[in-house]
């Protein structure tokens, strides 16, 4: 019976810990770089494919 018990812990917490890192607050750790400019060719009005 212990053996159930200690399997439906496991799936418990391994549940639990999957929907706390989803709704938890933002942990990157990269810097915040903006919105950044376009670079690239304006499309053309008449597209030649």
């Amino acid at each position: 019976m212990s053996n159930i018990t200690r399997k439906f812990q496991e799936v418990f917490q391994y549940i639990w810990l999957g929907a706390k890192r989803i709704f938890s607050g933002n942990t990157d750790q990269y810097p915040e770089t903006g919105v950044q400019p376009f670079e690239g060719d304006p499309a053309s009005e008449n597209n030649p494919e």
